[in-house]
């Protein structure tokens, strides 16, 4: 067990906790192009959402569901396109709508939600590496203090306090890293996570209103969306085939 330990604090010291900056140097670039690229994403997606339900239920309430398509077209926010696609399913029923929403609402929130994990998860364990970091330089500084005992000459026994010294500081410049990546992980995720729940709140309210047109004022059978009829054959307008006018004995 003895050389067990004494061949992985070999391997700690040996390795030192250069590794380690190195690690979090890494992870620290790409926690900062995921906060860029999720910050264009939702900045890109934003849209007056009081407005646009202001306009829905003018037009809902007009009748007037083309041009409440086209409204919702015309937004680039993803509540209008979970709207959207419960609008193109209107015309076939109240409970089309509401899965073809439910299914829209899914894939924008898998949307929105990509790579918050990470986020997520480099803010909870930043600090966990650079305390890793910690107890490595600490191992490798008591490593320095045993070579105080063993050395001989007056010169190597100063000498050894400076690289003591040297080790607790990369130990505890390993920690500060892990917390300093760790606190904007965090505070980005806390912050994108709102934006998403606030996108799924508004989501559903927009769905809602036009369920609740859907529920009040269902459409004709036959109609759509776009305007068109669907033509669809009465039930006494089936045609028969003519009896024959003679039959043979």
């Amino acid at each position: 067990m003895n050389s067990l330990i004494e061949r992985v604090k070999s391997a700690m010291v040996g390795l030192g906790t250069g590794w380690i900056l190195a690690l979090m140097l890494l992870l620290s670039i790409m926690s900062l192009a995921i906060m860029l690229e999720r910050a264009w994403l939702y900045w890109s997606l934003r849209d007056d959402i009081e407005d646009l339900m202001r306009d829905l239920g003018r037009l809902l309430r007009g009748g007037d569901l083309q041009g409440a398509r086209r409204r919702l077209e015309g937004s680039r926010s993803a509540e209008a396109a979970v709207v959207v696609a419960g609008l193109v399913e209107a015309d076939r029923g109240v409970e089309a709508a509401e899965e073809a929403m439910q299914g829209a609402s899914a894939l924008q929130r898998m949307k929105l939600e990509k790579r918050l994990a990470f986020l997520g998860t480099l803010g909870n364990n930043a600090p966990f590496i650079g305390l890793l970091g910690t107890v490595i330089g600490i191992v490798a500084a008591f490593d320095e203090l045993s070579k105080v005992k063993m050395a001989a000459s007056q010169a190597s026994t100063q000498l050894a306090p400076e690289a003591v010294m040297g080790r607790i500081s990369e130990a505890l410049v390993a920690t500060a890293i892990g917390i300093l990546i760790a606190i904007p992980a965090v505070a980005a995720y806390n912050a994108f996570q709102r934006i998403v729940r606030g996108t799924v709140a508004n989501t559903e309210a927009l769905g809602h209103m036009l369920l609740a047109h859907l529920k009040a004022t269902p459409l004709p059978e036959g109609t759509s969306t776009e305007g068109s009829q669907v033509e669809r054959p009465s039930s006494g307008s089936s045609s028969r085939p003519k009896p024959e006018e003679s039959e043979r004995n």
